[in-house]
């Protein structure tokens, strides 16, 4: 069975850093494509980053030039480093597969960007 343990979120101020891990047991993320999703209150999960064994990562225009997903492929990983953060980047973080998702999600990291 598919794990995905996200964790690294937390409370940041606008321009400010944070970087997200995501473990991964059940696939070896090698031979996927990978992303990081988020959902923001009361709207949808959508697709942040993706990255694919070979392929450059894809962007959302909304996170272009701030993030950088990148995988750790001995660990099983995938990271997301999230740059010059706004207040709009506020949501639950969780990576997954890409297109097909696995179920069970994991439970996500909560990232809030506030003053």
């Amino acid at each position: 069975q598919v794990q995905l343990v996200e964790s690294g979120g937390g409370l940041v101020q606008p321009g400010g850093s944070l970087k997200l891990s995501c473990a991964v047991s059940g696939i070896m993320i090698s031979i996927k494509t990978m992303g990081w999703y988020r959902q923001a209150p009361g709207k949808q999960r959508e697709i942040v980053a993706r990255v694919g064994p070979g392929a450059a990562p894809v962007y959302a225009d909304s996170v272009k030039g701030r993030f950088t997903i990148s995988r750790d492929n001995a660990k099983n990983t995938v990271i997301l480093q999230m740059n010059s953060l706004k207040p709009e980047d506020t949501a639950v973080y969780y990576c997954n597969k890409f297109p097909l998702p696995v179920s069970p999600w994991g439970q996500g990291t909560q990232v809030t960007v506030s003053s």
